[in-house]
Order: C-alpha cells, then structure tokens, then sequence
C-alpha cells in the first residue's frame, strides 16, 4: 500500500483528493496539512511514501516546504507537486527545491495515480511538457550559482540517451525495457549520469543538464 499525505489550504480540495484515491486498492491517504509547517509535523507522524504538495498556501506555502525538506534531518518523501498554477518559473522554482514531479488540478484520477506509483518506485515525473517549460523558464532566468558545484564531466552517448529518457519521467524499469537492457545496467548508468553532472537526484540532473544545454 502506497501511503499517501494531502498537503493543501483548501479543505474541500483535500477531502476530494481522499475521496479519489480512496477508489484505488493501492494507495491510501494516510494524513492531510494545510500549510507547509503542519505537512512537516504529518510527514513526521505518517512517514508517508510520496507527499500530494500545493504550491500557493498561506504562511508556510510549497517552496518553503521544499526547501525545509531538504534540510530534513530524517528520510525525505518523494514530493509531487498538485496545483491550479500553470506557470513555468513556478515549474522551475519547484523542481529546483526538489520536486519528484508537477502536476495540476484539473489531471485525471488514472494520471495522478500513475504518477504517484512512479514516485513511490524511486522515479520522477517530468513529462516532455514539463521539461518544455522547464527549458524556457532556463533560458529566460539566469543560471543559479554553481561555484561550490563540482564541474560538469562529459556523458557517452548512451548516458545521454539515459538523461533524455529520465527528463521524460521514465522509470528505470521503463528505460531498460525502451533500450533492451538489464535493470541493473541502467541503475550504474543513472548513478553515472548523477556523479557526472554533481546532481543529487534525477530531477536535479535534469536542471544542471538544461542550465548546461545538454539536453535540447
């Protein structure tokens, strides 16, 4: 069972995510939160799987939550950001505080859970629309700070195939079965696309990878 917490200002919208996802067999909703400082104390009760994360909530809003989250000191939930805002900069702002995927509220039941699977098993949601608008939230804002990163080191061609096919949302069970290869094979090859780009995780390799105009 997928466990599952509810993080939006809204009360209505929160009991309508549970009723949703309470139709499935695999997935549960196991706490809710209405800003980002009681998401923090829920995630801390729940231990949740993957977190259904708002981006605009009073006081404590979902760029702060991100970014407290990666300061946690315990085991960070994969966090799929839910919202009504169709923004690039916002897509932008919250993949680079660590967003596992972006997804808005007018999605269907079937694409939610799919992406909240995806999450669960260790993978991103970046779809070829997000990683457009990625790419022009890049090239229209300057590139963050990068001295204290280590320097880009150059990817083989079938890295490269690898980084196209994680900045598309694919698992890596996906990836193996679009290459014809191992499972395995494909894990060394992420963890060397990661060490290469100095990423700390597979969307963040995705923005280092637009930022270095690596993918197209």
């Amino acid at each position: 069972m997928i466990r599952v917490i509810v993080v939006d200002d809204q009360t209505l919208v929160r009991q309508g995510i549970r009723s949703l996802l309470d139709l499935t067999e695999d997935i549960q909703v196991v706490g809710e939160a209405d800003d980002g400082m009681s998401a923090l104390a829920a995630i801390e009760e729940h231990s949740p799987d993957v977190v259904l994360l708002d981006l605009r909530m009073p006081r404590h809003d979902g760029i702060w939550t991100l970014t407290a989250l990666r300061e946690w000191a315990g085991d960070v939930p994969p966090v799929l950001v839910l919202t009504t805002f169709d923004n690039d900069d916002l897509v932008l702002d919250a993949m680079r505080a660590g967003a596992g995927g972006y997804l808005l509220k007018d999605v269907t039941l079937e694409r939610l859970t799919r992406a909240i699977r995806v999450l669960a098993g260790g993978g991103t949601l970046i779809s070829p629309s997000i990683t457009d608008r990625l790419l022009r939230a890049v090239r229209r804002r300057p590139s963050p700070d990068e001295s204290g990163l280590p320097a880009i080191q150059r990817l083989t061609e079938r890295e490269l195939e690898v980084l196209r096919l994680v900045a598309e949302g694919y698992s890596n069970r996906e990836i193996a079965r679009a290459l014809f290869l191992a499972e395995g094979t494909v894990k060394n090859h992420v963890s060397a696309v990661l060490l290469k780009l100095g990423a700390r995780d597979r969307t963040n390799a995705v923005l280092r990878a637009l930022h270095a105009d690596i993918l197209d």
